[in-house]
């Protein structure tokens, strides 16, 4: 269940408005995207109609990119996770947005970070054995004549994945 609304051009020196209610809108979504709007509503003590219309507003606006089904990978029998820091080649920096997507199509990778510093993109991959890591590694990563380098760190846990949550139980939230 992924259904995705287009995020229009925004920009972090004008970023939305959000109030009190948004919050508690944005707050019950991340904790579950498919809570009625009638419960929804009562949580933020506003009218159902102006609930569904808010709510509306936040996708228009582009604060609410899409409603997601968050997958237990492990209950499919996906346990290996891992960040793979990649460096890329100065003859193919001219490229790094190219790449970058061409690397967030690759099937085990779940997120690709672009970073500054000493590494250029941070890959968060899920695989079901080492040897499914190892050839990934080896056949997308190591075989990219763009590729100069990489690291690979396993992911022994994952503690916590509620940042989006945490950001609205914080009520300076969103600019006012």
């Amino acid at each position: 269940m992924d259904s995705e609304t287009p995020t229009p051009n925004t920009s972090p020196s004008n970023p939305i408005r959000l109030d009190a209610i948004d919050r508690v809108i944005l707050r019950e979504l991340t904790r579950d995207a498919r809570v009625p709007n009638n419960v929804l509503a009562a949580t933020a003590g506003i009218a159902p109609s102006t609930c569904i219309n808010r709510v509306r507003a936040l996708q228009e606006s582009g604060v609410i990119t899409g409603f997601h089904a968050h997958i237990n990978l492990e209950s499919v029998g996906i346990s290996l996770f891992a960040l793979i820091s990649v460096r890329i080649h100065s003859h193919a920096r001219h490229r790094m947005r190219e790449i970058a997507r061409a690397l967030g199509r690759l099937g085990n990778v779940q997120s690709v970070f672009f970073l500054g510093g000493e590494r250029d993109f941070l890959l968060h991959v899920a695989c079901e054995t080492p040897s499914q890591l190892r050839d990934f590694i080896t056949e997308h990563l190591g075989a990219d004549p763009a590729v100069s380098n990489t690291q690979t760190n396993i992911v022994f846990e994952h503690l916590t994945n509620n940042v989006a949550q945490q950001a609205w139980e914080t009520e300076g939230t969103g600019k006012r």
